[in-house]
Formats: structure tokens, sequence, C-alpha cells
């Protein structure tokens, strides 16, 4: 059983026994969501990360969902990726392809990855562009707040480190207000060179999940989802600390390990 925990600003926690009761209650959320985007919206917008959360994805390509989702109406984007072809082991798309996209009927045209035949500045620029071009066709949603592309749904994983998408902790590209996709060379996990969405577009999602297992984030969760020190100097904060939707809903997905410094009523959540 999951216990769910609900913040008194715009998070909720929920906490699994296991991988397989978090991936189900995720594809769950998922799937919601979609139906809702795509009854408003007539489409679903999501951007994903790579790692485990690829796989925490598996139970959408299974019944009853990989029936009846309209994945035609799916626009697939990544909130980050690694600066290698598309092919190679380290690529986040590679690892979507085989875990997820070819599973389902996502269409082919609605997946927008990055071009990995340019420098990973010029990649970044383009990513941009492209998304940019989405917005004024209204495919993505745009924030009323700051013109920001709203995502429909931005899928995150984080690190022990406590960064999000490839925003590491004390890295100048957390501090970037006018870009909406940036890149980096001195990455300190390899590969350097990656894209990234920046915090401006993180936060202007209608939703967005921080999908976390593992003993060893327990420490940065419990950092992360702590509310009380909201007034501290952003500068002073984990990455995944400054995921604060602006107009959209947070959710945090975690196991039991991920989970284990949490106190049982945590400081900024109380229990639903």
């Amino acid at each position: 059983m999951a216990t769910s925990c609900e913040a008194k600003k715009k998070g909720e926690l929920r906490i699994f026994e296991s991988s397989v009761e978090l991936a189900t209650d995720l594809a769950e959320y998922v799937a919601q969501l979609s139906e809702i985007s795509v009854k408003e919206r007539g489409c679903f917008t999501i951007a994903l990360s790579g790692g485990s959360l690829i796989n925490l994805l598996g139970k959408l390509c299974e019944a009853p969902y990989n029936k009846t989702l309209d994945w035609t109406k799916w626009y697939v984007f990544w909130a980050d990726e690694r600066a290698v072809a598309k092919n190679h082991a380290e690529s986040n798309y590679k690892q979507t392809k085989e875990g997820f996209l070819s599973k389902v009927s996502i269409l082919n045209s609605h997946v927008y990855s990055i071009n990995d035949n340019v420098t990973v500045e010029e990649a970044a620029s383009e990513y941009e562009f492209t998304i940019r071009q989405l917005v004024k066709v209204r495919t993505i949603a745009v924030s009323e707040a700051n013109d920001c592309p709203k995502f429909d749904l931005i899928l995150l994983s984080m690190g022990p480190d406590g960064h999000v998408a490839s925003l590491f902790p004390n890295h100048p590209t957390l501090e970037l207000k006018e870009e909406w996709v940036t890149y980096i060379t001195d990455s300190p996990k390899p590969p350097p060179e990656r894209i990234t969405f920046t915090l401006p577009v993180i936060n202007s999602a209608s939703n967005v999940a921080l999908v976390v297992t593992g003993e060893e984030k327990a420490a940065a969760v419990r950092i992360a989802t702590n509310n009380s020190i909201e007034e501290l100097d952003s500068s002073l904060m984990l990455p995944a600390q400054r995921v604060q939707p602006i107009e959209g809903k947070l959710m945090w997905f975690l196991d039991k390990g991920a989970a284990s410094a949490l106190e049982a009523s945590t400081d900024g959540f109380g229990h639903t």
C-alpha cells in the first residue's frame, strides 16, 4: 500500500513499499493526465528524463493502457539528454525507444529528440527553436505567468546529489531565466555534454512528477521535500528543492528506500 502526504504548497508525496506498486500507481497517474489533456486540449505533451524512470513506465505498455490510451495524441520530449549518438548506450532516446516508445503506438513524427549531428550548443538551440514553434501553434500550451512552454507533464528523476534533469548543484544553469533549453559541457556525471530544460520551463508545467528510488537518495529526498526552509537563499538549495511549479501540481513518487530518511510527518507536509 502507498502512503500519501499532501504538501501545504502544491506538492504531494506518494510512498510505496515496492517498485512494482510505484510503477502501477505511476502508470495510472500518467494515464489519467493523458486522458484529461486529450479531452481538454486535443493532445498530451510529456517530457521525460532517462535512468530508472523509463523502466518504471513499463506498466503503460501493458493492458489496459496499451489499448485504451490515445497514443496518437501524445507528443514526447526530453527534459534532458546526453549529447551522444542516438544509438549510444548513454542516450536517453535509445533507452526510451527500446523500453517504452517501441511498445506503444506513439507516432514517430510526435517524438522530438535532439539533433545528434551538431555540437551540444547547437543541439540545445535547435531544440528550443522546435519547442518555440510548437508553442506558437499551441501544440504545447503556454504559461500565462511567464510565456514559457506549459507541458502537460514533466517526469523527472533525481540523483543522490539532488540534481534533476541535467541541472546540477551550484551550476550556473540554475540561474538562467530567459532560456528554455540550455547546455552543459561539464556534467559531474559522464558524459559531460548534455542539453537540459531550465528551471523556468520545468516550473511552468501543468504537472511535474519526481520519481525517486533507492536508499542512496534518501538524504536528498529529505532535504528537497522540507518546505519549512523555503526562505532559504535559492543558491543554497538543491536543484530538486527549486522544482516549485508556478501554477501546476508537484508529485513525488518514492519507494521505501528513497523515503527512508523522512519523518513520519515531514516538515511542510501533512498526512492526507
